[in-house]
């Protein structure tokens, strides 16, 4: 071939893939042994060069510290007592700049602080700090509340951009994305920086504001992490997932600059950071979101039903499902039923948009159905349903199980739910989450039979406001234009199988793991999985709720969305400055993020 025409088949070859030059490069860096520096390595940044930094970003810049540490080297000291005394408080893990939500998973991860941390405060703190990862070869670690279950939030020999400080929400009456006016109508919306939490948002929007956010169900979670993975709150039923109210968003990119996307602008990135997973597209230091009507009730359904033999337990499962496709598959009810080993089903579901009336009367023929069976079945906890205002909702003190944050100085409307407690601090011997296709529903034995055969070795738990089938078309509309796994929109609920133990932050002065013991519940978990996955044998899995081990996580978690994922980054961070585990892309690295393969 000639050399003309060799380049001109090139040329070609370039124009119909853009991508190609960036993976040529990123092949050129792993041929001569790309690797990020640490702490030690000659390359690692000198005292002088750190002191840049600090001063580029207002003093801002601190060394990370362990969030108990202290009680390692004195357990008896002012400063370990301290730090256990809020041990199970969320919000106190999440101020710490070494704090990680969970304290770690069996075989995968440990907390390890970043060596230094950015504290951002502004889009120029954090634009100072990725420009002096990218320039000085350093693994960058991004976080806001650090409620990552696969540790992506924390690094060991890492710089860390830290947005918890950055919390401003405003509110607006009618928001136009940048370069959309005429070409979208203003909303209602609400801007929050990165590092505010679901609660600041819930506060401002619906207790002073009367209106409504779809976002978490955790008060503690991060608005941008939980928008990137897609998001799924208490009421994603009835108003969608959370990244599908995103109307725009600033982002800080691989080449330092503050980026607007939007519909308008930069419309490629805006749908990655909508669903495509924490961490990997650079740092987002705002959103707006839009905001919606609220409804006149939040209410909800309790109890705990015992069935007395494997055969009644079978029976239970089924009517379950059969009033559950009648009377609950609809906009109006989410959050979780159990079913677990010891032949018990525990209901602890919300409603939006129901009076008293209508909610007792959705749970009527199931709760007269096994109360007409005394022989079979008994409640174990009082069962019923009961509606509030729902501009209440998450005002402290008015419901009993909303846990105020008791630390002097701490915000008067931030607590959390007593449900989500067990959460703080865990650490997990395993995980799985599976979507359900709502088409399960048309065969209730078939699908009783996988829940009672899941139920035996673990608990399964059925989240209903994580599927979206049964919701409103315009919300799985919205919800099927992220980059989130589709599967997401045609599943009536994602079960989550999930099992550990209490904190092991390193620090804690405690007996070493039982591992056989761990090794056999991680089995479980798998066992029970498996039986569902027999009826499901394709089912997607949530990004932020899933498996650490998942060998299949880009179809898992993103579907066909995945290829159009890789272009995105090969554009926006064609060298992989932002890594996380079982992020697009992170194939392209080792375990650690540290050397490109």
């Amino acid at each position: 071939m000639h050399r003309r025409s060799l380049l001109k088949g090139m040329a070609a070859m370039i124009a119909l893939h853009p991508d190609l030059l960036s993976r040529a490069a990123a092949n050129a860096a792993a041929a001569s042994g790309f690797s990020r520096v640490r702490p030690g390595d000659p390359a690692w940044p000198s005292a002088e060069s750190w002191a840049k930094l600090k001063e580029a970003v207002g003093g801002n810049l601190i060394a990370v510290e362990p969030p108990f540490g202290a009680c390692a080297a004195d357990p008896q000291g002012a400063a370990c007592t301290h730090a256990l005394a809020d041990i199970h408080n969320p919000f106190y893990i999440g101020d710490q700049p070494g704090g990680t939500q969970v304290s770690g998973w069996l075989d995968a991860w440990t907390p390890a602080p970043s060596t230094y941390a950015v504290k951002a405060r502004s889009s120029a703190d954090v634009a100072a700090a990725v420009n002096f990862a990218r320039d000085n070869r350093l693994r960058l670690v991004v976080k806001g509340a650090g409620h990552s279950y696969q540790g992506t939030s924390n690094a060991p020999d890492s710089l860390l951009i830290w947005t918890r400080a950055m919390n401003q929400v405003t509110l607006h009456d009618a928001f136009t994305p940048q370069a959309c006016e005429g070409k979208i109508a203003p909303s209602p919306a609400v801007t929050a920086g990165a590092g505010a939490v679901w609660i600041d948002l819930y506060h401002a929007v619906t207790s002073e504001a009367g209106r409504y956010v779809q976002g978490g169900g955790c008060t503690d979670v991060g608005v941008a992490g939980l928008i990137q993975s897609g998001g799924f709150g208490s009421f994603s039923k009835g108003f969608g997932a959370a990244a599908g109210g995103l109307l725009e968003a600033e982002v800080v990119t691989a080449d330092g600059a503050v980026r607007i996307a939007n519909p308008c602008v930069n419309p490629d990135l805006f749908w990655a950071l909508k669903g495509g997973g924490g961490g990997s597209w650079g740092v987002v230091t705002r959103l707006t979101l839009r905001t919606h009507e609220l409804p006149a009730f939040f209410g909800g359904a309790r109890g705990t039903i015992q069935a007395r033999s494997d055969k009644a337990f079978r029976r239970l499962i089924e009517r379950f499902v059969g009033s559950y496709a009648e009377n609950l598959f609809n906009p109006h009810w989410g959050e979780t039923v159990s079913f677990a080993p010891d032949n018990a089903i525990t209901i602890s579901m919300v409603c939006q948009g129901l009076d008293k009336d209508q909610a007792e009367a959705a749970w009527r023929p199931f709760f007269d159905w096994a109360n007409a069976s005394p022989l079979e079945f008994s409640f174990k906890s009082p069962s019923g349903t009961g509606v509030l205002p729902a501009r209440r909702f998450w005002d402290n003190g008015v419901l009993p199980f909303f846990v105020p944050d008791p630390r002097p100085g701490a915000p008067k409307f931030h607590g959390w739910w007593r449900g989500d407690q067990e959460q703080v601090g865990a650490f997990f011997h395993g995980y799985e989450s599976v979507w359900l296709p709502a088409s399960l529903l048309q065969e209730p034995g078939r699908l009783a039979d996988a829940l009672f055969a899941a139920s035996r070795p673990k608990k399964v738990a059925l989240h209903f406001n994580k599927g979206l089938a049964g919701g409103p078309d315009e919300a799985i509309a919205a919800a099927k234009d992220t980059a989130t796994n589709p599967a997401a929109t045609t599943a009536f609920a994602l079960a989550i199988i999930a099992d550990g133990e209490g904190a092991r932050y390193p620090g804690l002065a405690q007996p070493p793991i039982d591992e056989v013991a761990a090794r056999k519940d991680a089995r479980a978990i798998d066992l029970a999985a498996a039986e569902l996955l027999r009826i499901a044998p394709d089912a997607g899995s949530y990004v932020s709720e899933s498996n650490y081990f998942n060998p299949r996580w880009q179809t898992a978690y993103w579907g066909d969305n995945y290829a159009r994922l890789r272009a995105v980054k090969a554009k926006y961070d064609p060298d992989g400055l932002f890594f996380v585990h079982n992020g697009v892309g992170s194939e392209e690295w080792s375990a650690d993020g540290f050397t490109r393969l």
